[in-house]
């Protein structure tokens, strides 16, 4: 009986053990492998790169934009230059413009015994009304690295309020009053950070660009094409010492304030033609801002107060700023209508000067508000304001009104006052059916407010199809709207 015992045991081993050679020769499903890592240091969206410890989101947004009475982005028809004649409301003006636009944004994070460094990068690719089918523009509005509080590249300034000019309105860049750096500076950067939302920050950057207001030698007595268009060669001379800026900012659930100050360098060319001629000292300018954002307002979930003041002495374009440009002007009902033979044409400029004297700054100030209200969490509207005052001195006040250019005559009478004011009123409405899908639609009103009385006379014409002859000095009024569509991702 052992024996019998024995040899089932055994076979029974024999079994088990085939099985299990068997079942090893089988296939094994693999473990799942996770190419890409969820990064969850620095909120929603970023990962890490495959091998390294480095995060990174992708993100960016492509609009379509219809602009009317105005330039892209509802740029108001003020400018009657080579390269906008919008403002001379004739024939060859553009009615509407449209312009479609793809951002591209790369944010990459990776934590160092130092703290994170940072690198940020946005471009954008658009086509324009004008452009050929298959032609457009690259832009770089950003590319920065931030590291242990220092930022160094192309970045928002320091100078600008959190919100920007976009307390409640979408096309900042001609809504005045307030400075305007949505399309960043080069810069050097450091921030403090000392709790409970309180930093200060301090920079030296490359103001040249838009944020450079020209010079205008006066030496010689104003042309036609001067006073018809605000439009002066610049004696700006060449970049010599960049704009030192800074701000002090408490950021809280309730509010964020900011106060903010900039140091402007001014250097001209000469007096004259060549060296020999001389130049004016350089100066200095500055500008002062203060704003205030008010959050969780009685009115509803999401409702913002926005408010700033500025005030600048030799630095317009803090004030008048991003790409508005260097000159206003604006004719009144082309083709015989209301208004016709009416226009204001003033200059936008740091100083003024003349051959032998020192550069006689130009001041001026401004403020700017809106309220956004949230109907529903999809539905909401904006009123916004703002308002620019531009003031030169008396002397330089002289100089701009000098006797004009033989062939052109001020009537009996005239008073000449260089001295404008620009003001402006709009609201937007826009609605956000799902998740980073906005349509909207902004309205504005804008005036051109000057001290000019009397008329003009010139056996010139003052642009293109407009007719050599009398023109009044006027205030014009100016509206401009905006419709968009835009996708983020």
């Amino acid at each position: 009986m052992s024996k019998i015992k024995s040899l089932i045991l055994g076979s029974a081993a024999v079994i088990a053990a085939s099985a299990g050679a068997q079942a090893a020769d089988l296939p094994v499903k693999a473990k799942a492998v996770q190419y890409v890592k969820i990064c969850s240091l620095y909120g929603a969206g970023f990962y890490y790169i495959p091998g390294t410890d480095t995060c990174i989101k992708l993100g960016g947004y492509v609009q379509a934009d219809a602009n009317f009475n105005g330039g892209n982005y509802g740029k108001p028809a003020w400018q009657v230059v080579a390269t906008d004649v919008n403002g001379a409301h004739s024939r060859d003006a553009d009615f509407f413009t449209t312009r479609t636009r793809t951002q591209l944004n790369i944010d990459t994070r990776t934590a160092t015994e130092y703290g994170v460094v940072r690198t940020f990068w946005s471009s954008n690719f658009q086509h324009s009304t004008g452009e050929g089918p298959s032609s457009g523009v690259l832009t770089m509005d950003y590319g920065f690295v931030q590291f242990a509080g220092f930022t160094f590249g192309k970045a928002v300034s320091v100078f600008q309020t959190p919100w920007g000019a976009y307390g409640g309105n979408q096309n900042n860049s001609f809504t005045l009053g307030a400075y305007d750096d949505a399309t960043g500076v080069t810069q050097a950067a450091y921030t403090w950070q000392f709790g409970n939302g309180v930093s200060a920050s301090v920079a030296v950057e490359d103001a040249r660009g838009i944020f450079r207001g020209p010079l205008i030698n006066g030496s010689a007595a104003p042309t036609a094409a001067n006073l018809y268009t605000g439009v002066y060669a610049s004696a700006s001379g060449g970049n010599t010492a960049p704009d030192i800026t800074g701000n002090i900012k408490i950021d809280q659930a309730a509010f964020t304030a900011q106060l903010s100050a900039a140091a402007h360098n001014i250097h001209s060319t000469y007096y004259g033609a060549n060296e020999t001629t001389g130049h004016p000292s350089d100066a200095w300018g500055f500008a002062i801002q203060g704003g205030l954002q008010l959050k969780n307002l009685p009115t509803g979930p999401g409702d913002k107060l926005s408010i700033s003041g500025i005030y600048t002495d030799g630095a317009i374009k803090y004030v008048i700023s991003g790409v508005t440009g260097t000159s206003f002007a604006s004719y009144g009902g082309g083709e015989g209508g209301l208004g016709y033979n009416t226009f204001a044409a003033f200059p936008v400029a740091d100083g003024v000067f003349a051959t032998g004297g020192s550069i006689e700054k130009t001041k001026a100030w401004g403020f700017q508000g809106a309220f956004v209200h949230n109907w529903t969490p999809n539905w909401e509207t904006s009123v916004f304001g703002s308002y620019t005052n531009v003031d030169f001195n008396t002397n330089a006040s002289a100089i701009l009104c000098a006797a004009p250019a033989a062939g052109t005559t001020r009537s009996v009478g005239a008073t000449c006052n260089p001295d404008y004011n620009i003001w402006q009123i709009g609201s937007r409405t826009a609605w956000t059916p799902v998740q980073n899908l906005t349509f909207s639609a902004e309205v504005m009103y804008t005036t051109l407010d000057q001290n000019n009385t009397g008329t003009l006379t010139s056996t010139t014409a003052p642009t293109t199809f407009k007719p050599a002859g009398t023109y009044e000095y006027k205030d014009q009024g100016i509206v401009s709207g905006n419709i968009r569509v835009r996708r983020t991702w």
